[in-house]
């Protein structure tokens, strides 16, 4: 009983000790006006001081720039709990006044009714849009001019995006914030560039730290990747950002559409002379920065990037990718055997693999990759399950799988489903190693884009569709 007690009484005066030092450093924290890295409630009055005074936004320019930059070094400086913190309060606390909105809507409501004079129902308009402008948004603004205030914000929105899950403020938080980035990232702002191999250095990095489909293994990689005269890549670059990509793509120049990435991978491989290239391959889109998702860069990295290729080689007539199908292993995992009731040929491929141990032997174990017998056995149930995948397998009616989905939006067909043209682990992993053909065709890129668009519409060759015969 007594160590019970000297145990009880130990934890309570270490609770005690605790609660002194969390009250202490509350105590200092008012005093000095320092905030704590985890940013308790109790020092969110400090934040909004801060916040408020950027928004009043007395005296010049340099004043303005000065408070923002405070403002900037108390988030850098607060830790995860802490950044997540000071989003979800200006998620809370600072969006749209509602009050203010009710009473603006309701002002034009009433000047609609008499047009007459039409400037005061215009001023009500302007009013309605400058209430909608939301305190947080005025408040992001004024890092856009800092030094690296660009990628300040586009970190923040990624935490942003990491942390929303379903709440309702964060996500109309992060609606703004993407409305605000669609602005500053529109197209005519962005540079498209060529990266040779005598790009900066800290250029060349970001490229092997941001490759995110076939990872860069060395130097010597990267340089072929660059240097090679058959080999290209481009990227969009944002003024403020110059050494670090938003988006960038791999090209090789090639005689004939490739099958197999290890082969136009390999470095060992001969150069292709320029004159017998007829084919551009985009064989790896990575983007960057996760705090510009949904703004769509890669729609116009593709197209402007055939423009470039067009004018410059005039021989090259086929572009096409090849590109991975990370969807497929997943799905085929969670194919129940009556997945194909409605089209006997699939019905009979997932017959045919519905063995769980088989499959996962399929997915995961290396040996099976070198079992040509094995290999060979499930080559046709898994060709046909992946065009049944690519074609049929939908989220709405857009393509399930995300690299399909992108660019059969971008306006491109299927040309050809390629087998074992991807036998990494990590190809085996996603796809079981198979890699699909996207092609542009020049004349049909905009009608393609509208079919899928507006009614799903999957374009494809006949060897593709003629797979689940």
């Amino acid at each position: 009983m007594l160590a019970t007690r000297k145990l009880t009484l130990g934890h309570s005066l270490k609770q005690l000790r605790q609660a002194w030092v969390d009250v202490g450093q509350t105590a200092r924290s008012r005093i000095t006006g320092a905030i704590r890295p985890e940013l308790p409630p109790d020092d969110y009055h400090l934040v909004r001081r801060r916040i408020d005074a950027c928004l009043l936004g007395t005296g010049g320019t340099v004043s303005a720039h000065g408070r923002a930059l405070e403002l900037g070094r108390v988030y850098l400086d607060l830790n995860l709990e802490g950044r997540r913190s000071f989003i979800r309060l200006l998620a809370t606390d600072y969006g749209v006044d509602a009050v203010e909105l009710r009473n603006a809507v309701d002002d034009w409501i009433q000047l609609s009714s008499n047009p007459d004079p039409e400037s005061d129902r215009l001023n009500a308009e302007e009013l309605i849009r400058k209430t909608l402008r939301s305190p947080r948004i005025r408040l992001l603004t004024q890092f856009n001019d800092l030094p690296e205030g660009v990628k300040f914000l586009l970190d923040m929105r990624s935490e942003l995006r990491s942390m929303k899950g379903r709440d309702p403020h964060l996500n109309a938080f992060d609606r703004e914030f993407k409305s605000l980035l669609e602005g500053w990232f529109d197209i005519g702002f962005l540079k498209l560039r060529r990266i040779t191999w005598d790009a900066p250095a800290a250029l060349l990095e970001s490229l092997a730290n941001y490759e995110a489909v076939h990872p860069i293994r060395s130097w010597r990689d990267i340089k072929h990747r660059l240097a090679a005269s058959d080999r290209h890549c481009y990227a969009f670059i944002h003024p403020q950002m110059s050494n670090e990509p938003l988006i960038f793509v791999w090209v090789a120049l090639t005689h004939g559409i490739p099958n197999n990435i290890e082969n136009l991978l390999s470095v060992q491989g001969a150069e292709v002379d320029l004159d017998e290239a007829d084919t551009a391959v985009f064989y790896s889109i990575s983007a960057t920065q996760s705090g510009l998702d949904g703004v769509g860069l890669g729609n116009f990295l593709i197209k402007q990037v055939v423009d470039r290729l067009s004018r410059d080689y005039k021989q090259i007539k086929v572009y096409s990718t090849l590109s991975p199908i990370p969807g497929f292993a997943r799905w085929l995992q969670g194919l129940g055997t009556t997945g194909g009731r409605n089209n006997h040929a699939v019905a009979d491929a997932i017959a045919t693999i519905s063995d769980r141990d088989e499959l996962s032997r399929i997915i995961t174990n290396r040996s099976w990759i070198r079992d040509a017998a094995a290999v060979e056995q499930v080559r046709q149930p898994l060709m046909l399950l992946c065009v049944h995948y690519l074609l049929e397998k939908k989220r709405g009616i857009s393509a399930l799988d995300p690299v399909a989905n992108f660019h059969l939006s971008n306006g491109a067909s299927i040309e050809r489903l390629n087998w074992m043209a991807d036998t990494s682990k990590n190809g085996q992993q996603q796809s079981v190693g198979l890699m699909v053909n996207y092609r542009y065709r020049l004349k049909d890129i905009e009608s393609n884009h509208e079919a899928y668009h507006t009614d799903g519409k999957i374009i494809c060759t006949k060897a593709v569709s003629g797979l689940l015969k």
